[in-house]
């Protein structure tokens, strides 16, 4: 399953969802462990070095490299909703630049945002890798599917990591239109009925 992680990190990173060492992705393995990158890895020239095989405690299982020093945010996340099983943190310029400005990621104005998120959540600046910040995170876990951390990036999960990249670059599309929207200077959202419309075909 290493290889999943290679492909995908480099699919992150050719996209500038993570430009340089940012961001960090793992997945749960057939064992029941967690594969993660190893700490400062560029996602985009990852080998099979630089994937850790931990276990729920952060033990290492497998691999001679440091693991991402978010290891505890990823199994935090992992505990608090079993339904995700890959989980991408990403330093995507655009996406990042919401919880910068601190504007809240909520606007309806394409149909797969309600359709997927309905609200993306910015909890409050904490010191990156510090156990606040996994808290944090992995608190919101138990309710929405990504969460923007301010004046950090974005971390999202998925019930595997293809689910994961793709949610991740919807974001990254509903930043970009939203602030390119911002610089036309209007911005029409859909309406009640309308999200009513859309959440139903989740049904």
């Amino acid at each position: 399953m290493k290889d999943k992680l290679i492909c995908y990190g480099k699919k992150i990173y050719d996209k500038g969802l993570s430009p340089a060492t940012s961001g960090n992705i793992s997945l749960i393995d057939n064992d029941n462990n967690i594969l993660i990158t190893s700490s400062g890895s560029c996602l985009g020239e990852l080998d099979n070095d630089d994937i850790i095989k931990i276990n729920f405690n952060g033990n290492i299982l497998d691999g001679s490299k440091k693991p991402s020093s978010e290891l505890f945010m990823h199994i935090l996340i992992y505990k608090k909703n079993p339904v995700i099983k890959a989980i991408i943190h990403s330093h995507s310029p655009a996406v990042t630049a919401f919880s910068v400005a601190e504007e809240k990621m909520d606007k309806p104005i394409l149909p797969e945002f309600p359709l997927y998120f309905g609200e993306i959540p910015t909890v409050k600046y904490f010191t990156p890798s510090s156990s606040e910040l996994a808290n944090a995170v992995s608190e919101k876990f138990s309710e929405y599917n990504a969460v923007l951390m301010q004046n950090h990036g974005i971390t999202v999960g998925g019930k595997d990591i293809k689910e994961a990249f793709y949610l991740l670059e919807f974001v990254q599309a509903y930043s970009l239109t939203y602030i390119y929207s911002k610089i036309l200077g209007r911005q029409k959202t859909l309406n009640k009925f309308q999200v009513e419309e859309i959440r139903k075909l989740k049904n």
